[in-house]
């Protein structure tokens, strides 16, 4: 069979990226598992034509951290990203700050949670340190945190009001961006991070009534999923009818894992929740859809968004020593046509102090860094994780023990800023709710009058 990506790519042509980016979706919430409440036909659609991942983590279990790897293809500790709400480090260098040096137009549309901001999402002035412009961005529309119906969101720093469902907002906004890129003849690397279906869960009344008999909170959680579906279908028809498909990777994934209380199917029978470093918390779906050059197929290979910013380079075919090191993600470009027996690198993870290593089919669980407690599963047999198998592998236990400890020093030399050509770190950003910024004080009056930010906005969420 001829290799189509390895045929497109010796044609040295820049194809166009859109990565796009759920909040808080777990790995069961997709009609093509099943899922016993929840519909979603274009998500379906995508996986069909598409490399659609059976095992996709994310980075960490956590949004802002996950963003944190998306972005540098490196574990989000190394970024200075050590939980949700902090800040990426200037020191680092990102895939927006590539491509844009090759000639790319890059715009990112929806959250953003990489500049140390906590609580609801509100807008980002335009001198933001650590807002989208300082890490490559030429245009964005962003809030700080997770959005629903009817927001206020930033366009390069000029505050406007919308109206509609985070998903239709970002969606729309992001077609037209493209098509301006389209008019000036620019290749467009594009970033949909939406908002749903992170709570406060608001769906509009349409699509609350597809979910009639359900309690309030299911009703609103399942109908912003529906909304994001629906708008995903829209821009994949945009981007045929535009006639831009067989040159447009479009890579679709979640944050973190989802959540349990909505539905117990949302997790598809894994282990734990969002925040764990446990199947549930870090598995989530993901696909990417490349009309006429992935072959559509199912695949078991475990993948990661560490790995986004190394494939797209090796797609583009630039050296690696325009990223920062270490790198601990890799190319998946070779499995675009191909599907590999073993991956050779090992998915690396850690929030707190918490850790993961997933070796293929096995998975070293960190229950506790500081007191080197450890367990084994083998994920493949026993994907809800609920037999630690490290007294039966003693050999495999005690290698990938090892192999996570010199990890994780590589990890604590980033932290201390030894990766950068300064030898040190310039910043440590603060993590902080954003209602203590002055900047923000004339804005609260606003938003406190909103009912589902209000409790979270005198509680300091």
């Amino acid at each position: 069979m001829i290799c189509c990506s390895c045929s497109y790519q010796s044609k040295n042509i820049k194809p166009n990226i859109i990565l796009i980016m759920t909040d808080d979706q777990g790995w069961g919430q997709t009609g093509y598992y099943n899922h016993p409440i929840l519909k979603t036909p274009n998500i379906d659609l995508m996986a069909k034509n598409g490399l659609r991942f059976d095992r996709f983590y994310a980075g960490a279990p956590l949004c802002s951290p996950t963003r944190a790897t998306v972005l540098t293809g490196r574990s989000n500790d190394r970024t200075g990203v050590f939980s949700h709400g902090y800040a990426l480090r200037l020191q680092e260098r990102t895939i927006a700050q590539v491509l844009k040096k090759e000639g790319y137009a890059t715009g990112h549309f929806g959250k953003w949670h990489l500049n140390g901001l906590k609580g609801p999402g509100v807008p980002i002035f335009e001198d933001d340190s650590h807002g989208p412009k300082n890490f490559g961005f030429d245009y964005w529309l962003t809030v700080s945190n997770f959005f629903d119906l009817n927001p206020i969101m930033s366009r390069n720093g000029v505050f406007e009001n919308f109206k509609g469902t985070s998903s239709e907002i970002i969606v729309d906004e992001a077609i037209n961006y493209i098509k301006k890129c389209i008019a000036d003849n620019k290749p467009f690397f594009t970033v949909l991070w939406d908002g749903s279906p992170h709570d406060p869960f608001i769906a509009t009344e349409k699509d609350r009534l597809l979910f009639k008999g359900l309690d309030e909170q299911s009703i609103n959680h399942f109908g912003e999923l529906v909304a994001f579906d629906r708008s995903l279908g829209r821009l994949r028809d945009q981007i045929n009818k535009l006639g831009i498909a067989e040159n447009t990777i479009l890579w679709f994934c979640s944050d973190n894992g989802g959540l349990r209380k909505v539905n117990e199917a949302n997790i598809g029978g894994l282990r734990e929740t969002k925040g764990s470093i446990w199947e549930g918390g870090i598995r989530v779906p993901g696909i990417i859809e490349w009309k006429g050059i992935i072959e559509p197929r199912i695949s078991s290979y475990p993948a990661s968004t560490l790995d986004i910013f190394p494939t797209i380079m090796d797609i583009l075919k630039l050296p690696k020593k325009l990223m920062q090191a270490p790198i601990d993600g890799i190319s998946l470009f070779p499995i675009f046509n191909k599907e590999l027996e073993d991956r050779e690198k090992m998915i690396p993870f850690k929030i707190k102090d918490k850790g993961a290593l997933i070796d293929n089919n096995f998975k070293l669980v960190a229950i506790s860094i500081k007191n080197k407690e450890f367990e084994l599963y083998d994920i493949e047999l026993d994907p809800a994780e609920s037999e630690n198998i490290s007294t039966k592998k003693p050999y495999l236990f005690e290698k990938m023990k090892k192999e996570f400890y010199i990890w994780y020093k590589s990890v604590q030399n980033s932290v201390n800023g030894l990766d950068y050509s300064e030898g040190k770190l310039f910043e440590q950003p603060s993590s902080h709710f954003w209602m203590n910024d002055k900047k923000y004080k004339p804005f609260i009056k606003e938003w406190i009058k909103r009912p589902e930010y209000k409790d979270r906005i005198l509680k300091g969420k």
